[in-house]
C-alpha cells in the first residue's frame, strides 16, 4: 500500500465552506486495494499532538460531491472537536486516480471506505481500535456496506442516506416500473456499443428519467446552468446546493455527469445485502423533510442493535450538507456518538 501526506497545509485552497485557520489540513493519498490512489483531506485537531493517540473518523459523500464540499465540512467540525478525520474523493472522481473518469461502483467506492481506515490505521497518532466512519447522501449506504464486512470500523454514522443501488433500480419513491427497467438495459447495451465502437466514455445519468414518450433522456452535463422554471422540487433543491451555494469544478453534480454506464455495477451489486450482521453502534441521520428520509428509515430498520435514528426537525436533504443557512447537521450528536463509540 502507498500513503503520502503533503506537509503543506491546505488553507486558501477551494474548499466551500468556511474553513478554520486553527485546524491544520493536510493533502493526503492512499491507495486501495484495487490500486487506485485515493485523495483525501487529513484534519488534525485544535492543539494536535502528535505523541498522542487520537480517535478518528473516515468521512466521503455525497455521491458525484468532492472532499471540499460537504464531507470536508463534517471532517472539519469534527476535528474541532477532538478527532482527527480524513474527507475523501471516490476513486475516478475529484482528485482521486481513474484513466476513466466519473464511473461509479458499489464495489470499488465501498472499498475506498476500507482504505481510508487502512490509511489512519498506519499513522502513528491514531489509535486502530478507534476509527469510525460517516458516509452522506450516497456514499451512507457505501459506509453501511463497507462497516458489515470491516470490523475495523468500531462505530458508523450516515446523514441523509441514500441507497443508491435500491434508488437506481426502483427509482426515487419507488417510480421507475419494470417496462422502464426494460428500456434502461437496452439503454445501458447501447452505450455500452457506442463506448466500444468509438473508443469513448459516454456520459450519462446514473439514475436515469425518462421523457414523456418514456424513452430515457441522454445529457452530458447533471444540471444545466440555469435552472428552468417548471423544475421539480428535489432537482431545484440539488441544483441550489451544487451549482449554487457549494459550486466546485471537479464535482461531477456541479460541472459534469457520470459516466453512462454507472448503473451497471448497481444492478448487479445491490448495496446493505448484509448491514443487519453490523455489530458496531450505528447513527442513522436525516431530515424530517427530506426526500431520501423514506430510504434511511428503512435501513435503520434492517440494523440490528445498537442503533439510533436521528430525525432533524424540518431539515430537507440538502439542509444536512451544510446546514441549509441555520444549524440543521446536529453536530453535537455526531460527536457524542463517537466519543461514546470510540472510547
Amino acid at each position: 500500500m502507498k500513503y503520502t501526506i503533503n506537509p503543506l497545509t491546505t488553507v486558501n485552497d477551494t474548499r466551500v465552506f468556511d474553513v478554520d485557520s486553527a485546524i491544520t489540513v493536510r493533502n493526503v493519498r492512499f491507495q486501495n486495494r484495487y490500486g487506485f490512489m485515493v485523495a483525501g483531506h487529513l484534519y488534525l485537531p485544535t492543539d494536535f499532538d502528535s505523541s498522542k493517540k487520537y480517535a478518528a473518523i473516515v468521512i466521503s459523500g455525497p455521491f458525484g460531491a468532492v472532499k471540499e464540499q460537504a464531507s470536508g465540512l463534517y471532517a472539519q467540525t469534527l476535528a474541532e472537536r477532538g478527532f482527527v478525520t480524513v474527507a475523501f474523493d471516490q476513486s475516478t472522481t475529484g482528485e482521486s486516480s481513474g484513466d476513466i473518469r466519473n464511473v461509479a461502483s458499489p464495489d470499488i467506492f465501498v472499498e475506498d471506505f476500507s482504505a481510508a481506515v487502512d490509511f489512519l490505521g498506519t499513522q502513528s497518532y491514531v489509535d486502530r481500535e478507534k476509527i469510525g466512519a460517516i458516509g452522506i447522501c450516497g456514499l451512507g449506504s457505501h459506509a453501511l456496506t463497507a462497516a458489515s464486512i470491516d470490523v475495523r470500523i468500531k462505530a458508523v454514522a450516515t446523514s441523509v442516506m441514500y441507497d443508491m443501488a435500491e434508488s437506481m433500480w426502483s427509482g426515487l419513491n419507488n417510480s421507475k416500473t419494470e417496462a422502464q427497467r426494460e428500456l434502461e438495459k437496452q439503454y445501458l447495451a447501447q452505450m455500452r456499443w457506442e463506448d466500444v465502437d468509438n473508443d469513448t466514455h459516454v456520459g450519462g445519468y446514473h439514475e436515469l428519467p425518462f421523457d414523456e414518450n418514456n424513452q430515457p433522456v441522454r445529457a452530458n452535463k447533471l444540471f444545466p446552468d440555469e435552472l428552468p422554471a417548471d423544475a421539480d422540487l428535489v432537482t431545484t433543491e440539488f441544483f441550489n446546493y451544487y451549482v449554487k451555494r457549494a459550486f466546485h469544478p471537479r464535482a461531477i453534480n456541479s460541472a459534469t455527469i457520470w459516466d453512462a454506464t454507472s448503473p451497471w455495477g448497481y444492478y448487479n451489486f445491490p448495496l446493505q445485502q448484509r448491514i443487519e450482521k453490523i455489530t458496531a453502534p450505528k447513527l442513522i441521520v436525516t431530515g424530517e423533510k427530506a426526500h431520501s428520509r423514506y430510504m434511511a428509515e428503512a435501513a435503520y430498520k434492517h440494523l440490528s442493535d445498537p442503533k439510533e435514528l436521528v430525525l432533524v426537525p424540518n431539515a430537507t436533504h440538502t439542509d444536512l450538507y451544510d446546514g441549509g443557512g441555520h444549524d440543521y447537521i446536529p453536530f453535537d450528536k455526531f460527536e457524542s456518538f463517537f466519543k461514546e463509540n470510540l472510547k
